[in-house]
């Protein structure tokens, strides 16, 4: 008997020591470079001096602009116009505009305003792979369609537009940006 289990062990470690998991796997292939963080540039890239915030005729300019635009394209728009800290200056929901985009419009906006910079930047990061830029503020909004609003050179504030495709909100808000120019 005792020879019966000896030679079962035996066929078992014999069984085991030549399966194929244990053998020798490969070793896995390098993971691929995170993606480039764009160099170190010379100058300081959005570096739009501050100025004094907007003010409401201003905003009601911007605001005009933009809805016209929207209505031309019979778009429905959500449209934010907020000061240099992000702050809502003024705030329009076109007659069947999405309800949603609302809060949308006001974070496009504030994103813009307070990196000083096209929203569209960080949706193109995202887009790129720079999934970090999720992590420098909560309130970030990175979609197309939030514009610094620059007087003098200054930025006085800026406009976000949303209800319809990235590029559609872009469109409209692009019109409002134009007014400052």
């Amino acid at each position: 008997m005792r020879s019966i289990v000896s030679m079962t062990l035996a066929a078992c470690a014999i069984a085991v020591l030549s399966s194929p998991t244990l053998a020798q796997t490969p070793a896995p292939a390098t993971p691929p470079a995170p993606p480039s963080a764009g160099g170190t540039p010379d100058a300081m890239p959005f570096d739009i001096p501050y100025g004094v915030s907007i003010g409401l005729e201003r905003a009601k300019q911007v605001m005009a602009a933009a809805e016209a635009e929207a209505k031309r394209r019979n778009w429905k728009m959500n449209i934010a116009v907020v000061d240099t800290n992000g702050e809502l200056v003024q705030f329009e929901r076109m007659e069947g505009a999405q309800i949603a985009s609302g809060p949308i419009s006001v974070g496009k906006a504030r994103t813009a305003a307070r990196f000083r910079r096209e929203s569209r930047v960080f949706y193109n990061a995202y887009e790129t792979g720079h999934a970090y830029t999720g992590t420098l503020d909560p309130g970030l909004v990175a979609s197309p369609g939030g514009f610094p609003l620059v007087e003098g050179g200054k930025l006085i504030g800026a406009v976000g537009c949303s209800g319809g495709t990235g590029d559609q909100d872009a469109a409209i808000c692009k019109v409002g940006a134009e007014v400052m120019k």
